[in-house]
């Protein structure tokens, strides 16, 4: 080496000179001096080609000096980014080029020969050119070093800060670091949420310039001095302060020091509790007990704590011991049971341990003793909770001595109301029956009275008004009936498919009497086509007529009356209207009131009970209908009825039999059996006029012995009798195999459902009301006249069927069974599906008629089932139904139906069929 230092600067750089050729020549310096560095050293000549690589840079490169001599540097000293892998530019070659000092980035890494990655980084001047003694260019000389594992140890500590910071992140309390001169270096977003501030603000700021000086609180700044000269951390210190930003806050503080290398304290670390809510709470809970307390204390109720594992008393309020005489001390440490609630220690854990599987129990009565003796009723109540993890059991008791007193008394008005409702029932009942008796012989008279062909004049008015009185006394007879179904909810309906025109037609007939005597005119306008109801034919004829006879008697005589019937949507709508008085406005509102009439003068009445709008609302309302009324006074009433028409097309009916046909016939053999002898004697007359042979007995054993002695046709029999009442002797005739088909008919006064009932079960056929209308018995008797050649052909072999009839209305199941067994064949009934099934089951009929629409299962099921019984093969099934259009026929054949019969039903298709099996049981 010819010289060593600087020989002249170039662009303003000191230069090192330095001949390449005695780095070799010269080992005594290079060898020693290279070896020793302990960074890595690469020489090149002024192209770039290695001339040298200290043992250092070999290990690096993974190049030796005689593989790298004469190789260009950029081929063994690879370098590219760290995070990108772009290959970086050789400060060589730029160091050469530009004739300075090259640096390397301190992300940059060397690719050995081997392909192995180290990061290396700089050493002051990593890339220095060389000059030779002449001032030329004789190279480079390149200085690095493995910085490896540097940059692992600044990973794991950056790691280690990104971990730390991610902790106090997210915390969910405020958490500030600062410095030894308390200015925060960092904090984290509870802290900013908390207090309303951000990053930006904060950071770098000294905690009592925080916000404006909000942060300047002298208890703090001396907590936190103290850690700072102490080293010792402080725990939960409480301190509230106002911030006038967020307002008052109460915080629980916790801080310590972080340490440095040397020992000295470096950060404070604070964390800070946000316990505002808490304390609020524990103020409230506070507030809440003062005030439990005061509740407790001054409860009408008596309240006794107990401890849930002892079940001795912890606690009582004031009432207690007004309740059973006991002071305050005395209650404490007593169990239930010594205190007069339960008759022993048993008694008293039993009702524990039903309370801790429950939770809760309660004893409406429960009997107690005080403290003097005295006996009491009391309200028990507990339940079982916990208070600061303890189990204890609350009793609330209520003195219900004078509410037990007053449920009793109410027990007994109660129960004589009730005794007192059934009275009246039975009351009113006995009264129609015993009105009825005579209304019945003077019906009869009267009829009798229009036979005479020779009727004067004065006979005729004098039958009129008779009539016109007796039906009045007859509607108010009725209408006391009516009052108790209306109000235990026992008026029943008979559905069937009805047409509106009918209906009408016959209330106006009924109504046109009265109508006509207070000379009103009356129209009546109704749809060219015919609607169609699913009603009770019977009540809303009685609906109408109560109307019309309201219109009638509240409208000055020679006004004007108005029915129409019309259709809108799918309802039928029916209009009363008047040209009467009219309704006081406060009368509207209950109208429809059971007994509710206008006020009545002593010079003008209009009679009646005031049952009829009442009866009126509620077979409209049974119908799914309603009504309601307009009126002004004076300018008369209008009510409007609304009910739902029946959609579905009207079946076609067979042709209904000759009327003169059914009249004509032979007479029957009749004993007529009433204890009102001109009841009896009236009523047989009028039969014997008809033609008729008649009997008559005035008590029971007579009525059946006169039965079994001239075997009756028909037999007109009253309920009332002495001796044998006529449900008995009803159920004696029934007992004579010679009189099994005779036809029994009630003739009573007694007229309500249960009575109907009885006299079905006793054996009737029918049930009639006293005064008995000619016309209705006329029909009546007309029937077996009629039906009487064709149940003789019906069946001319004398083969009996068995018979299973099912229809959910009675009168049908009741005819159909009187005219099957007149026919000579054994008839069972059944109203609901699921017993006819069971029926069949056991009867297991030759014949089945049966309705589809009936209730527990449809006929169509039923015949379904019954089909699938092997037991029941062969069953000949009779769909009797009023749907009969051609899908209602096509569902019933795959229902397994055999014939389909639209009701009403021609009982001689039904005898034809029946004869047919009867022809093919007997082949």
């Amino acid at each position: 080496m010819k010289e060593l230092g600087g020989r002249g600067d170039h662009n303003g750089k000191k230069l090192t000179t330095l001949n390449p050729e005695d780095v070799f020549h010269q080992p005594e310096w290079s060898r020693a001096t290279l070896a020793s560095i302990g960074d890595a050293v690469i020489a090149t000549d002024a192209a770039g080609l290695i001339t040298f690589l200290n043992p250092v840079a070999q290990a690096l490169t993974g190049w030796t000096l005689d593989e790298a001599a004469g190789v260009s540097c950029e081929e063994v000293f690879k370098i590219v980014h760290e995070e990108t892998r772009q290959k970086i530019e050789s400060p060589t070659f730029r160091a050469l080029q530009n004739d300075e000092i090259v640096g390397l980035d301190h992300q940059t890494v060397l690719i050995a020969k081997d392909g192995s990655v180290r990061n290396i980084g700089p050493v002051d001047n990593s890339v220095v050119p060389i000059r030779n003694h002449k001032g030329e260019f004789a190279g480079t000389l390149l200085v690095f070093r493995d910085i490896s594992d540097i940059c692992l140890k600044e990973k794991h500590l950056q790691d280690a800060l990104t971990y730390a910071d991610n902790i106090i992140a997210t915390m969910r309390g405020p958490f500030v670091v600062l410095d030894k001169s308390l200015r925060i270096k960092t904090a984290n977003r509870a802290f900013y949420q908390t207090f309303k501030t951000n990053k930006e603000e904060t950071e770098s700021q000294f905690l009592c310039d925080l916000g404006n000086g909000q942060w300047d609180i002298p208890r703090l700044k001396t907590l936190l001095e103290e850690v700072l000269s102490t080293s010792l951390p402080i725990h939960d210190f409480e301190m509230e302060h106002n911030f006038p930003a967020i307002g008052k806050k109460s915080m629980l503080l916790n801080t310590s020091c972080f340490e440095s290398v040397n020992g000295q304290p470096d950060l404070i670390l604070l964390a800070i509790e946000d316990i505002s809510e808490r304390k609020q709470a524990d103020a409230a809970v506070q507030t809440s007990e003062v005030r439990y307390r005061r509740l407790f204390e001054s409860a009408k109720d008596g309240i006794l704590i107990l401890d849930a594992r002892t079940l001795k008393i912890i606690d009582a309020n004031q009432y207690m011991t007004e309740l059973l005489g006991y002071t305050y001390e005395e209650y404490l440490g007593k169990e239930l049971w010594e205190i007069g609630l339960f008759a022993d220690k048993q008694a008293s854990q039993s009702v524990y341990q039903e309370l801790q599987q429950k939770g809760y129990i309660r004893y409406d009565h429960l009997p107690l003793e005080t403290k003097s003796g005295e006996k009491a009723q009391v309200e028990f109540v507990s339940n079982v909770y916990e208070v600061n993890h303890r189990p204890v059991a609350q009793c609330n008791i209520r003195d219900i001595s004078e509410r037990s007193r007053l449920e009793r008394m109410l027990k007994e008005q109660t129960e004589s109301l009730a005794d007192l409702h059934r009275r009246k029932d039975e009351f009113l009942a006995m009264l129609s029956h015993e009105l009825r008796n005579p209304l019945a012989p003077i019906s009869n008279a009267v009829h009798l009275l229009r036979l005479g062909k020779n009727e004067e004049p004065l006979q005729q008015k004098a039958c009129a008004i008779i009539e016109r009185q007796l039906a009045q006394l007859t509607r108010l007879v009725d209408d006391l009936m009516e009052v108790s179904r209306i109000t235990t909810g026992r008026v029943q309906l008979r559905l069937d498919r009805v047409i509106v025109k009918g209906i009408v037609d016959r209330a106006v007939e009924t109504a046109r009497p009265l109508i006509d005597q207070r000379q009103h005119e009356l129209t009546v306008s109704l749809p060219a086509q015919p609607i169609s109801l699913h009603a009770d034919a019977s009540r809303l004829e009685q609906v109408i007529v109560n109307l019309l006879t309201n219109a009638a008697k509240y409208t000055e005589e020679g006004g004007h009356i108005w029915l129409t019937v019309k259709e809108d949507g799918t309802d039928c709508v029916l209009t009363v209207c008047d040209s009467g008085v009219g309704i006081a406005p406060e009368l509207q509102p209950r109208i429809f009131d059971l007994f509710t009439q206008a006020e009545r003068s002593l010079d003008r009445s209009q009679g009646g009970l005031g049952i009829g709008l009442a009866l009126v609302q509620r077979l409209v309302e049974m119908h799914g209908g309603n009504v309601a009324v307009n009126s002004v006074l004076g300018q008369g009433s209008e009510f409007v009825l609304r009910l739902p028409m029946l959609l579905t097309p009207e079946p076609q009916s067979p042709a209904s039999l000759d009327k003169t046909a059914r009249q004509a016939g032979p007479a029957f053999r009749v004993l007529v059996v009433d204890d009102n002898v001109d009841s009896a004697e009236s009523l047989a007359l009028l039969l014997e006029d008809a033609g008729h042979e008649v009997w008559m007995a005035h008590d029971g054993p007579t009525a059946l012995q006169a039965a079994i002695d001239n075997q009756p046709d028909v037999v007109l029999l009253d309920i009332g009798l002495p001796g044998m009442d006529g449900n008995e002797v009803a159920k004696r005739i029934r007992q004579q195999p010679q009189l099994k088909n005779v036809v029994l008919i009630a003739t009573t006064g007694y007229g309500q459902e249960s009575d109907r009932m009885r006299s079905q079960e006793a054996g009737f056929d029918h049930h009639l009301v006293k005064p008995v209308e000619l016309a209705t018995l006329e029909k009546l008797l007309a029937a077996p006249a009629a039906w009487s050649p064709v149940l003789e052909s019906s069946n001319p072999a004398g083969a009996s069927l068995r018979v299973l009839v099912v229809d959910d209305m009675k009168d049908t199941t009741h005819m159909l069974k009187t005219l099957l067994g007149a026919a000579g064949h054994d008839v069972r009934t059944a109203a609901d599906g699921s017993i006819a099934f069971a029926t069949a089951l056991e009867y297991r009929p030759d014949v089945a008629l049966l309705d589809i629409s009936l209730p527990g299962m449809s006929g169509l099921e039923l015949a379904k089932r019954i089909r699938e019984q092997p037991a029941l093969e062969g069953i000949v099934l009779i769909a009797m139904t009023g749907y009969g259009d051609e899908a209602d026929r096509q569902r019933s054949i795959d229902a397994g139906f055999d014939h389909h019969l639209v009701k009403p039903a021609d009982i001689r298709v039904v005898l034809k069929i029946l004869a047919t099996v009867s022809a093919r049981e007997e082949k």
